[in-house]
């Protein structure tokens, strides 16, 4: 099999073709500079928050001393890594980080979905307007804030939940204290504060579908509720699976404050996950390299499960987040 040679005036015309093509670029970046400047604060919050901090994750491949800094101090290798896998809480840990990233998936990720669905529904635009701003709210205020409220509703000592039971003629229960308590309480606490919030880019979504579509349906005899499930969430299927893949990536990153502010002795067993346990071993006790090592697992996991979900999404005909 012959092969054509490679002649200069070629060469000249690849190069020119690649010159014509950075030119058309940093035309359309100058023509887009507005657009660019304003992405500019998240590519840097991005680089000096999630990139540059990823140079000490050498840590969790050495005995890290601060007084010695980084280049000084002794390589272990993988043994922080073993150390994490056989310690006899990791089980533990990783139990009550999957039971809880399933709340958060199969009970909190489709409220957001059908409150907007609902919202849609509304066309009295006052009504409307009221309800969106009552469930916005609870995400300005911080977990400090919305566990503060839950103890003082939930408390033995005073508190409005067993006031209540106490005149029906119940027993009080000691929600804080009890660890069958802890997961509804946890979940519960994230709906009230991001379900709100999360409706944002769904009625978005939503107020881009063709009104058209729905005029159609009407004409067939399709009621409210057969063009919103066949039109309505169709349209925003894309978004439902870009958002689940994204939430999915977050499978062992459930959120240190919210966590630590329920946990207690009495329901740790249940309570402790890897991001109150980087807390306490990292901050408390001193081990950067192991805390370390604990935080590179969780990323390696959700960059792991990032990726298996896209690909899931793309075998089912689905646009992914790449």
């Amino acid at each position: 099999m012959e092969h054509t040679p490679i002649t200069d005036s070629s060469r000249d015309v690849n190069i020119d073709i690649k010159k014509k093509l950075r030119a058309q670029k940093w035309k359309q970046i100058k023509k887009n500079k507005l657009l660019y400047l304003m992405i500019l604060p998240g590519i840097l919050y991005f680089i000096v928050y999630k990139y540059l901090p990823m140079y000490g994750l050498i840590i969790s491949f050495q005995d890290y001393k601060p007084y010695l800094g980084i280049s000084g101090s002794e390589w272990v290798g993988l043994e922080h890594f073993k150390r994490l896998f056989t310690s006899p809480d990791f089980w533990m840990i990783f139990k009550n980080t999957l039971i809880l990233f399933a709340l958060q998936i199969f009970v909190f990720f489709p409220i957001p979905i059908l409150i907007s669905l609902m919202l849609n529904e509304v066309r009295h635009s006052f009504f409307k307007r009221g309800i969106q701003t009552l469930v916005y709210i609870p995400h300005f205020m911080s977990w400090v804030v919305i566990v503060s409220i839950s103890y003082v509703m939930l408390t033995l000592d005073g508190g409005i939940i067993n006031s209540i039971f106490e005149v029906l003629g119940f027993e009080k229960v000691n929600f804080l204290m009890n660890a069958d308590w802890f997961r509804p309480m946890y979940i519960i606490q994230v709906i009230w504060r991001e379900a709100g919030w999360g409706t944002i880019i769904f009625l978005a979504a939503i107020t881009a579908v063709d009104p058209q579509l729905y005029e159609a349906a009407k004409m067939d005899g399709a009621n409210r509720f057969r063009q919103m499930w066949h039109i309505t969430l169709p349209a925003i299927r894309s978004v439902i699976i870009v958002l689940l893949i994204l939430k999915i990536g977050d499978v062992l990153e459930l959120g240190f404050e919210h966590v630590y502010l329920l946990l207690n002795a009495s329901n740790r067993e249940v309570a402790e996950i890897f991001d109150t346990y980087v807390y306490v071993a990292g901050l408390q006790q001193g081990q950067f390299s192991y805390s370390t090592a604990v935080g590179f697992f969780k990323g390696i996991v959700g960059l792991i499960m990032v990726i298996f979900a896209n690909k899931l999404a793309k075998r089912f005909n689905e646009e992914g987040i790449y």
